[in-house]
Parts: C-alpha cells; sequence; structure tokens
C-alpha cells in the first residue's frame, strides 16, 4: 500500500491528506525482506513544527539501529535547536553524514556530499555555498514531492536546474554511507559532478550568527577512485568540561568516500573558501571542498554514480577498513541471504537489504491486532526512534591487532572495548531504558561498559554525553541506568567499577562547588555532576541544593533525592554494608520534602539559610506543578503530605483539569500514572488514553514535544502495552489502559533466561473499552495495579479483561462512592468519568476511544 503523509501546512492537526508523493514503503528490489511492520514506519512523525519545540526534532535519516552515523537529505544548515532536514522545505543542497544526536544538541564532524551540473564542466561554476547549490524537489508541475523514506532506504527526485533531473537513492550502514546518484539531462554539455563538503561554516549556540569555522582536511589519491579526509567540527565544545578540553578539543571525524567510478586528474580538484584549485590534490583550512566531474560514457543516457563514504572517529586507513568491512568491493564481497541477480553484493540494493534486515529483526519481534492503521504507524516508528539512542561510537579493527576498538574524546587515545555516545540521561532514564533492557538486552551491558569507560577516562559517569561530556541537564542518572540493569539482572559490566561510579556520584561535590552556579550550558566550568552536594544538600540539618548559590535548585534537589534511591538500590543489590545504604536511603527519603510547603502545598526552590525562594524558581523544563509530584520513589509519603487519597487524587485533578500537565517535558511523563497509587486505577486508565491520544499522531507535528533520544516513544510503547516504569528502580511497572485487542511480543533473550519468549498481551475490546476490570499474568490473578518487571522478562501472557464502565478493580471504595454518585446523575452516560474529584460535579467525558480527527487514516 501507497501512504502519503499528512500535511499540517494545509490544515493543522484537523485532518490528514495527501499533498505529497512521498511513500513509506520501498521499490521492490528494496523491500526485502518483506516486512508489515516496517512497512508501517513514518520517519516523518516528529520532523515537523516551525520551532525547535514545536515537535519531535525527529530526521528521516538512514542507518540501523544504534548507527554510528545517519545519513540523512539537507533541507536546512543544521546546529543547535535545528536538524538538517524539515519537511516543510522544497529545496535540498546534499546529502549530509550526521550525528547529531537531538535538536537541541551540536553537531561533530558532518560531511555533506552536492550533486550538480555545470554547462561545459567549467570548474570555477561548481556550486559550494549552502543556499546556491540547493536543487528543488522535482514536481512535473504539480505540488508533489517523489520522496521514498524509510529506515534502511531513502530516494528523492531533483530538478537540476538545468532541464534535467538527479534522483538520489542512500542507505547507510552504521559506519558507512552508500549513495547512488542518477543524472538524466537531455542536453550533453551539462557535465554532472559531486561536491564533499569536509569543512562548513559551522553555528556554535542556537544563535544562528554565532558562526565559527572548523578544519577540515582533503586528499585524493593520485590514482584511485577515492577522497578522503577529516573535520573538527563539533558544535558542542564550548560547553565540554574544563579539565577535558586539552583532550576533546583533539577531536576528527574522519572519512573516505569510494566511487564505482576512476576519478581522473583533469575532472577533480578543491574548492576552499571560495577559490577553486582545479587537480589539487591534498588541502587542509576553513571552508573545504573537493569536487569530481564525471562525464558520460560511450553509449550511455544517463549518468550514475556509487559512491560509499565510510567515516570513522579513529583515522583514515580506519574508514577504508570500515567500508571493507561494512559494505565490501563486490569482487570482495560473499554471497549472502539477501544477494540475487538484482542484488549482488556490493549494490545499493543489496547494502539497503542488509540493514532493512537489522530492522525487521526487531520490528517483526512485534504483531498488533486491533490497531488502527495510524496506530500501528505511530507504534512501530516509536520503536524505530527508541532504537537509535545511543549511537554506536565503536569500531572493528581488522589485521593482528583486531578487535573492537573506539576513539575516546577525554583522553585523545584509541581504547579496546565498546562505546556509545548520544546518551541523554535525564530523558531516557525515565523509560527508555527500560524500553532496551526489554527489548534490545544483548545492547545494554555494552552501553553500560561505555559509561563506565567514560569514568575510567573522564572521571565522571555522563550526564549528556556528545562524544564527550557536556554538561547538560541535571542530576546524575546514569546511577539510575545502572541499578535499574543490576536489578532487572543484566550481566556482563564490572559491578564493582560501576559501585565506585555511583558513590563517587553520591558523595564528591564537583569542583567549585560553593561558588559555581552550573547555569545551562555554561561555559568554561567543569564537570557539573551534583553541583550543590557540598554546599547545602548534604548537610543533614538541611538537605536541599541552595537557590542562592545554583540554577535549577530545585530540581536538582527532587532528582538528587532519586539519584540517592538509585545508589540504594545499587547498593542493596551489590550486599554493600548497612552503613551505607541507611545513609542512602535516609537522605533519599528526607532530600526531597525539604522542599515541600506545608502552607501550598506545593515544592519551593530554598535558599541556602532556609527561607523559601519562590514557587517559580529552580525548576528545569518544568515548573511547580509537575516538580510537585516528582518524588517517584516514595509515593507513599507525598500522598501523606498532600493530605491522604483523596486529597491526592484532587490536587491530580487539579493539574490535570487546570492544564498544568506538559507532556511535552518529561517531568510529567509519570504523573498520570500517580493515580493509581492513590486507589483510583480508573483516573489513570483515562488520562493516559487521552495522553496518547493528544499527543501522539502520524503527522509531521505527530510528537508534541521533542523526542529526547526515545523517551517520547518509549512512553508511547509502555503506555499501549498497559504499564510503565513509574520508578525505574523498584522493579514495578504501573499499570494503565492497554491500547490494542492483542500486542505479541517476541522478547530477545534477556539476562535470566538466555532465550527468547513471547510477550502476549490480551486485552479484548481495548480500542473501544477503556477500563480494567480484571488482570490475569500466566493465570494469577492481580488485584494491585502494578506489574513486577520479572513477571515478564521471560515472557508469558498478560490478560487484561476490560470495560466500558469504571469498575472495581484498581480502585477504593472511597473513589468509587464518588464515581456512582455522579454517574447516577448522569443517567445514560456510564462510559462518561467525573473531570475532577472534587465535591461538585463537572463537565464529564466520553473516554470510549473515538479516533482523533489529526489520526484519520491516509
Amino acid at each position: 500500500m501507497n501512504r502519503c503523509r499528512a500535511s499540517a501546512l494545509v490544515l493543522p492537526l484537523l485532518f490528514a491528506t495527501c499533498v505529497s508523493t512521498t511513500q513509506f514503503i520501498p521499490p521492490p528490489a528494496f523491500a526485502v525482506p518483506e516486512s508489515d511492520a516496517i512497512d508501517h514506519v513514518n520517519l516523518l512523525i516528529g520532523n515537523g513544527g516551525d520551532t525547535p519545540n514545536g515537535s519531535g526534532g525527529m530526521i528521516p535519516s538512514t542507518a540501523p539501529p544504534f548507527g554510528m552515523t545517519r545519513w540523512v537529505a539537507q533541507t536546512q544548515v543544521n546546529y543547535v535547536s535545528a536538524t538538517p532536514y524539515n519537511w516543510t522545505h522544497n529545496t535540498i543542497h546534499g546529502f549530509q553524514a550526521t550525528r547529531q544526536p537531538a535538536i537541541w544538541m551540536g553537531e561533530s564532524a558532518s560531511i555533506a556530499l552536492v550533486p550538480g551540473l555545470v554547462q561545459g564542466g567549467v570548474p570555477e561554476k561548481v556550486k559550494v555555498d549552502f543556499e546556491e547549490r540547493g536543487m528543488k524537489f522535482k514536481t512535473d508541475g504539480k505540488e508533489e514531492k517523489n520522496e521514498v523514506i524509510t529506515p534502511a532506504y531513502y530516494s528523492v527526485e531533483l530538478d537540476d536546474g538545468n532541464g534535467g533531473t538527479v534522483k538520489v537513492e542512500q542507505t547507510a550502514t552504521s559506519r558507512v554511507g552508500h549513495l547512488r546518484f542518477t543524472f538524466s539531462n537531455p542536453d550533453p554539455s551539462y557535465v554532472p559532478y559531486i561536491l564533499l563538503e569536509a569543512s562548513r561554516p559551522s553555528i556554535i549556540t542556537s544563535t544562528p550568527t554565532n558562526i565559527t569555522y572548523p578544519i577540515g582536511g582533503i586528499f585524493i589519491p593520485s590514482s584511485g577512485n577515492e577522497i578522503c579526509g577529516f573535520s573538527n567540527e563539533r558544535q558542542d565544545r564550548i560547553i565540554a568540561p574544563i579539565s577535558s578540553k586539552q583532550f576533546s578539543n583533539q577531536f576528527k571525524g574522519f572519512f573516505c568516500a569510494r566511487f564505482d567510478r576512476e576519478l581522473k586528474s583533469s575532472s577533480y580538484g578543491v574548492v576552499q573558501n571560495g577559490t577553486v584549485y582545479p587537480r589539487l590534490r591534498k588541502a587542509e583550512g576553513e571552508l573545504l571542498s573537493a569536487y569530481s566531474f564525471f562525464e558520460k560514457e560511450e553509449g550511455e543516457k544517463e549518468v550514475v554514480v556509487n559512491v560509499r563514504v565510510g567515516t570513522s572517529f579513529i583515522s583514515v586507513p580506519q574508514a577504508r577498513a570500515n567500508i571493507d568491512a561494512e559494505i565490501p568491493d563486490s569482487k570482495d564481497a560473499e554471497m549472502d541471504a539477501f544477494a540475487s541477480l538484482s542484488s549482488p553484493p556490493g549494490s545499493l540494493e543489496h547494502t539497503s537489504r542488509r540493514v532493512r534486515a537489522q530492522w525487521t529483526e526487531k520490528l517483526n519481534r512485534i504483531t498488533i491486532e486491533g490497531a488502527t492503521e495510524v496506530q500501528k504507524e505511530i507504534f512501530m516508528t516509536g520503536v524505530v526512534h527508541a532504537l537509535q539512542y545511543p549511537s554506536e561510537q565503536h569500531e572493528i579493527l581488522r589485521g593482528e591487532h583486531g578487535g573492537v576498538y573506539y576513539y575516546s574524546g577525554y583522553d585523545d587515545t584509541v581504547h579496546e572495548g565498546v562505546s556509545y555516545t548520544g546518551y541523554s540521561i535525564w530523558d531516557t532514564y525515565r523509560a527508555q531504558s527500560a524500553w532496551l533492557i526489554l527489548f534490545a538486552p544483548e545492547r545494554v551491558p555494552g552501553m553500560i561498559a561505555s559509561m563506565l569507560a567514560d569514568y575510567k577516562e573522564g572521571g565522571w559517569l555522563p550526564m549528556w554525553k556528545n562524544i564527550v561530556e557536556t554538561n547538560i541537564m541535571v542530576g546524575t542518572h546514569a546511577d539510575s541506568l545502572i541499578a535499574e540493569a543490576v536489578l532487572k539482572g543484566v550481566k556482563g559490566f564490572d559491578t564493582e567499577l560501576a559501585w565506585d561510579a555511583v558513590w563517587k556520584d553520591a558523595s564528591v561535590p564537583p569542583v567549585g562547588d560553593d561558588t559555581v552556579e552550573y547555569s545551562d550550558r555554561e561555559e568554561n566550568v567543569d564537570y557539573e555532576v551534583r553541583a550543590g552536594l557540598s554546599s547545602v544538600y548534604d548537610d543533614p540539618g538541611k538537605g536541599w541544593v541552595a537557590d542562592d548559590i545554583h540554577s535549577e535548585s530545585a530540581s536538582r534537589t527532587l532528582d538528587y533525592a532519586y539519584d540517592d534511591y538509585a545508589a540504594y538500590v545499587l547498593a542493596r543489590e551489590l550486599g554493600k554494608p548497612a552503613n551505607v545504604t541507611n545513609f542512602l536511603l535516609e537522605r533519599s527519603l528526607r532530600a526531597s520534602f525539604t522542599l515541600f510547603n506545608d502552607e501550598t502545598g506545593f515544592m519551593e526552590a530554598r535558599n541556602a539559610d532556609g527561607s523559601w525562594a519562590g514557587e517559580d524558581r529552580g525548576w528545569t523544563e518544568g515548573d511547580k506543578w509537575a516538580y510537585s509530584f516528582d518524588v517517584v520513589h516514595d509515593i507513599p509519603e507525598l500522598i501523606k503530605r498532600r493530605g491522604g487519597n483523596e486529597s491526592f487524587v484532587n490536587s491530580l485533578e487539579e493539574h490535570f483539569n487546570g492544564g498544568h500537565n506538559d507532556h511535552t517535558n518529561e517531568p510529567s511523563h509519570h504523573i498520570p500514572y500517580l493515580y493509581a497509587f492513590a486507589g483510583a486505577a480508573y483516573k489513570t486508565q483515562e488520562r493516559v488514553r487521552e495522553i496518547a491520544r493528544d499527543n501522539y499522531n502520524n503527522t509531521p507535528t505527530g510528537l508534541s514535544g521533542n523526542e529526547d533520544c526515545g523517551q517520547m516513544s518509549a512512553w508511547y510503547l509502555f503506555s499501549a502495552m498497559g504499564f510503565y516504569p513509574v520508578n525505574p528502580v523498584s522493579g514495578e511497572y504501573v499499570v494503565g489502559s492497554p491500547l490494542f485487542d492483542t500486542l505479541t511480543i517476541d522478547l530477545p533473550p534477556s539476562p535470566s533466561s538466555g532465550k527468547s519468549n513471547k510477550l502476549i498481551i490480551r486485552a479484548t475490546d481495548a480500542p473501544t473499552k477503556p477500563y480494567i476490570k480484571s488482570l490475569t499474568i500466566n493465570g494469577e490473578k492481580i488485584n494491585v495495579p502494578f506489574v513486577r518487571h520479572d513477571q515478564i522478562a521471560n515472557g508469558g501472557e498478560i490478560v487484561f479483561e476490560m470495560s466500558n464502565k469504571i469498575e472495581a478493580w484498581g480502585n477504593s471504595e472511597l473513589f468509587l462512592n464518588v464515581t456512582s454518585r455522579e454517574m447516577t446523575k448522569a443517567k445514560g452516560t456510564e462510559t462518561k468519568t467525573m473531570s475532577s474529584a472534587k465535591s461538585k460535579p463537572t463537565e464529564t467525558k466520553e473516554y470510549v476511544e473515538e479516533r482523533n480527527p489529526s489520526w484519520a487514516e491516509l
């Protein structure tokens, strides 16, 4: 089936309509292996929006799961707050190798391949300037884009501006991009060329006028078919910890582009700072590119150029080796299951099939019954989003000293082992980490080993690593990732080293802790870690981060308290002494509530002397409404502080009904699940469905907030399954309301079982019945709205009995009685619920799920 994308430009969020021929199913030669799951992936979801926070900040890139370098069409210059591709543009300016992990992070050593044509093949007319080199989408006079977008294959037809077309196709393995350019122009005087941009004007920060000029290098061997080089671009270098800069500033990204045509000395050259140097083979400096013309050979009607671009953090020879390992020359490649007469090894078709197979290995593990086509798109795209992060930083070395190695920016050295980058841990510890443990357990030991290597080489666990630490966000939530992994039985890393690293987070303050503010993206400071740890937080008589010393003090206090609890869980699981576990547990349970203002009922920042700093002070991507519910490790105490179950539920109702729940940012993600702790599980069931309906759809604005390295999607994935990890280090999930009749996941081998097992979630009539009447797991009745990880980790059968009215399951008599009275007043509306737990009745709302207009099937 051909599915065109929705247009949020025509009628935003009112209906989906076909205004382009963008397709999400590739041509038959690239649709191998067959997979209905991958054919429901829509990589335009979360790409649109006219502001950086207007949607997910995602791009339609090609790469395998956790790929080191992703390839994407360039429709705009990327930097902090702008990604390389935005669907609203109609011009493509190149095809970029990107390592920008999120819209609010910077690029590292990007390069771009740019097609063009010049009449007479005059080198001086090669276009380097970003705007000048752009080609419009080929539309044939219609407002349509001929574009195919999938995780393993991308293609587009461009108007070459001279009466012809250029078709560009691309796929990519983890470290090698594979592109094919087909130049079709009836005028033989126009000679095609490909420009390789090694160093460009690079924007630092989110201010477009703040331009720097990274250094690039170009080398073209005197005979052969390669253009190689490097770039030292790293847009986030200005926020690296100062003690790491002497090493991290030495960073380079290397590349080697191997063409399937010989590069003739009369056809290639270098462009530097706007000046063309024909036949020059070697150059280094700013604003540097190389080019090569490709003339038609005898009998050719079109000029077809294939190029494989190896990338590396280690060296140019390693970039070459990555080509040989991942997309070898046809003569050196071995036949495999994806090879055929139409797809020989080394061909673009063959590469795409191999990459598609890596995605189908994951996506084909999932089958859904009872979902609309649009819901399948949202779910399957969410899986792809969540399996892109973190990205590989390691490479495979061949020969006598072969093995797995990685470049470390912490000490400017190549080390043996596995490494990852792109850790947005403040976001991903909430649910994306749990999804990886469940659905990609084979990766988790290496990811934790990578964080421990960062600790050994840089001195601390990562907070937000983009090649090296960037000090973005607050808290040391790597503590949570490690504790969760140990609790859930993940093996394959040094647990004692992990403990040393986590204990350092909990006990050692950063440099200048009593004087440095450590504000967001503050430059020229060292590792931020737990800023404020020694000034007030660690004082037994106080226990908060002082707002008059540190930025984001209230959020830090609550995050540190949770991280202490994670450290406690790790200490407990590793059998550490009681004085250690008691210390961490006591501080974690005490610190959060040092901010609770009994007079207002809200959390509030405090100054060093104990005075209240103001309700709007000290928050990170949230406010007092969201953060007053952010004590996930001690919800019973929070309920008590807010006056008991009824008062707590009322406060949740005030939060939601007052429009304070902001699902675009992560501090709100767990909040709808808190009703269940207070005996109002039916409200969790309602609220989760509201959020899933209102914040997710299959349009370019289909994510209400930034994807944040898979966290937005992980919320949807778990919520669609029917449960969510409110406290990731508890080993429990809180039950919500499953969205589909049946969801079956063939779980990869777990740490405890070592073999694949099916997890079957049955919820007959869930699409129209939001309430839960009963729950069983492997035949055992579950009477509380909580599921343990060990109950599902090795597969099994979860059966939800669904209902169109509020049931007793998970609900206390207190709320059932209130609901019963309201439903008696609202006679004939048994599927409606109260919108407030307060005494006066308010407007009711239908919760039989209707198709949201923006979810309309295309």
